[in-house]
């Protein structure tokens, strides 16, 4: 894409300087005024071509320290430039034309001024050719910028023309006439390029563009809802910083994942764009089970959440959970933990009216425990005063200082309730550890 661009603005340039030297040349020998203002116009024109050439090239260099963005707003200044160098030109032909026809001339150019033009006019619209194809093909303000210099030199090139042929058929004013026409038109395109270059470097862009975005993000899996959308051009790429909600419940891989989605979707939608998504946080949607149980794991002192569950009884919202403390933490300290986290709960989901916190103790389970088997006859022995426990398979003991870590295999039969076991294998843990105090016990309940 570059390399043909700078092809094209070189081509155009060699281009604009013959006709400046063949206008000038056969100017100088006919002596047509209009024909040596046209060569100064080519001139101008070649000058302001040469800065569109070295801004094409210096907007496509890397990103560095001081361009971050790297350097597309080069292409926008040198169009710009291009835009004002017009408006001067146009000022200036005006100025001429205004001047000529209070002072008019019998001066008759001659064939060698029309054959110059004729030639220019051939200049002129093969470079339109040339740069409207390759806008096509690779766009960019450059080119668009040569593009207007181009046509505008056509019809300045006409204007020319038919000043000869009139001035030679007895009409002197006409060449005059006819540029004056030629530069309004001049002033009022190079003020069109200006200002369109303008609001790329003030980086105004499309509602309609910014519109689209949001459209294609919503429309991503997994996004909730859109937030900021920043989005400004560079040159021929759009940057886009943009801001999604996704539920808070999600993991941290799948909220990348979404971000992913949403940049490869926004790059299919807006062609040549660099995308920079931020993801956040959002309850919308998110059970209330899940936001209770991130919001009491979040308070500083909980070891642990678990059994969380809420049901609604006439209207009224009622939570409970199960939160583990430090073991040896006092019951004011645990009391003050608890009222911590309903003060929490509370302002962030208000529905909520009654909350209950059962607090357990927490043992850390040491990641160095020892096999220990001395203390499996004695486990075997209460397993038994069961009547429920139909099979008592694998016992596996470990040890960590005064800690034990007992885990058990046993059977019941196989037609109880999951709430029958629950309660069995509970009793049994306490029956266990009232012999072995400082314990954690497991029990894996198989069916019988």
């Amino acid at each position: 894409m570059f390399v043909q661009r700078t092809s094209v603005l070189k081509i155009s340039l060699v281009a604009i300087l013959s006709a400046f030297v063949v206008e000038f040349v056969f100017g100088m020998v006919s002596g047509s005024l209009a024909l040596l203002t046209d060569s100064i116009h080519a001139l101008l024109d070649s000058v302001v071509t040469l800065v569109l050439l070295l801004a094409a090239r210096y907007a496509v260099k890397p990103p560095d320290a001081e361009h971050t963005y790297g350097h597309g707003k080069v292409e926008s200044l040198g169009g710009m430039i291009g835009g004002i160098a017009i408006f001067l030109i146009a000022i200036f032909f005006i100025y001429e034309a205004v001047d000529k026809i209070q002072s008019p001339s019998s001066f008759a150019p001659g064939l060698y001024a029309i054959a110059a033009a004729i030639y220019t006019i051939g200049i002129d619209i093969f470079r339109i050719i040339l740069l409207k194809r390759s806008i096509n093909k690779v766009g960019g303000t450059t080119l668009k910028a040569d593009f207007y210099h181009a046509f505008l030199d056509l019809g300045s090139t006409m204007v020319v023309i038919a000043g000869i042929v009139m001035a030679n058929l007895g009409f002197h004013d006409a060449d005059f006439a006819a540029a004056l026409i030629l530069g309004v038109l001049l002033v009022v395109l190079s003020l069109k390029l200006v200002y369109r270059t303008a609001q790329e470097l003030t980086d105004i862009i499309s509602p309609e563009l910014v519109k689209k975005v949001r459209q294609t993000v919503l429309a991503t899996d997994g996004v909730l809802d859109v937030g900021q959308v920043l989005m400004r051009r560079s040159g021929d790429t759009i940057f886009a910083d943009v801001t999604v909600s996704v539920r808070a419940d999600v993991s941290f891989d799948k909220a990348h994942e979404i971000s992913s989605n949403v940049e490869d979707n926004i790059k299919k939608s807006v062609p040549n764009s660099e995308i920079t998504v931020h993801f956040e946080p959002s309850w919308k949607g998110v059970p209330i089970d899940s936001r209770i149980f991130d919001i009491a794991s979040s308070v500083s002192g909980v070891k642990g959440i678990h059994n969380v569950s809420h049901h609604v009884t006439k209207g009224a919202k009622f939570v409970s959970f199960h939160v583990m403390v430090d073991r040896n933490m006092s019951l004011e300290k645990a009391h003050e933990l608890s009222d911590k986290i309903e003060e929490k709960i509370r302002s962030q989901v208000p529905e909520i009216d009654n909350i209950t916190v059962h607090l357990e103790p927490h043992i850390a389970i040491p990641t160095d425990l020892t096999e220990y088997k001395t203390a499996d006859e004695k486990i075997i022995a209460l397993l038994k005063e069961r009547t429920e426990v139909r099979r008592i398979g694998r016992i596996v003991t470990l040890k960590y200082d005064n800690l034990l870590k007992i885990d058990i295999n046993c059977s019941f039969d196989r037609d109880l309730s999951i709430e029958s076991v629950h309660d069995l294998t509970s009793q049994i843990e306490h029956r266990i550890r009232d012999h072995f105090k400082n314990s954690v016990i497991t029990i894996h309940p198989e069916p019988f």
